[in-house]
């Protein structure tokens, strides 16, 4: 499959076996497929499907039996440890249906988590921070902790984090999974916006499917392949 400027992700006849003992077990049976810049993809289908693994090897965080996978034209399937890191680092932000938020830090020592690590002097970081947690609506919220925050507040910090390094994309695997409808959708909102103000491409893993009117194009992954793929209007 040949690259095209505006393609953030390109899967070549990406595989995933996973060897338990004596036994394979086949996640991905050679999926192919492009995204671009500014996209909202949802991939959905049954558990057991391949949904996660494929987030999983689109997110640099696990690596295929064979196939390629091409984030920015650049091969990522081949790549050393410390440069897939760079790439999750510089290129990817997560957002996890538990959150994943230190229970002990401050809203706002959270999103600055990614900053640290990338070395970014303290008042800029923080700065950039309490920026962040405004965009997701938690200004005034920057010193409380995980547990003095709703599950969809906890849920926007954990958006805020995942938009520290400024990434190209963003990986959300079942963001809403834990949250009732009212925050469901204002998540989905949160998401939508970022799309279109900042044209970051959001890569979701969802069993909603309620949540895929909000996407344009939705794949349908079953036994590992791409059964469907969907191409739908949205409203900007």
């Amino acid at each position: 499959m040949v690259t095209d400027a505006s393609d953030v992700i390109v899967a070549n006849d990406l595989r995933k076996i996973y060897h338990i003992g004596k036994l394979d077990y086949p996640a991905l049976l050679g999926i192919s497929i492009r995204i671009s810049k500014g996209e909202f993809i949802a991939i959905v289908g049954p558990s057991g499907s391949g949904k996660s693994t494929l987030l999983n090897l689109f997110g640099a965080l696990d690596r295929p039996t064979s196939g390629q996978v091409l984030i920015g034209g650049k091969d990522i399937s081949k790549m050393s440890d410390d440069a897939l890191a760079e790439v999750r680092n510089g290129k990817i932000g997560f957002v996890f249906q538990t959150f994943n938020l230190l229970p002990y830090i401050s809203a706002l020592e959270n999103v600055e988590v990614p900053l640290i690590a990338s070395g970014m002097p303290g008042s800029i970081r923080r700065q950039r921070a309490m920026e962040l947690l405004e965009l997701v609506g938690l200004k005034g919220f920057e010193r409380n902790r995980p547990s003095e925050l709703s599950g969809g507040q906890q849920q926007r910090v954990a958006i805020a984090r995942a938009l520290a390094n400024r990434p190209e994309i963003i990986m959300a695997d079942e963001p809403t999974g834990n949250l009732d409808s009212k925050s469901s959708a204002e998540i989905i909102e949160i998401l939508n916006k970022l799309r279109k103000d900042k044209n970051v491409t959001i890569i979701m893993v969802t069993h909603n499917l309620q949540l895929t009117n909000h996407c344009n194009k939705i794949l349908y992954v079953k036994d590992g392949t791409i059964e469907k793929e969907v191409i739908q209007s949205v409203k900007s």
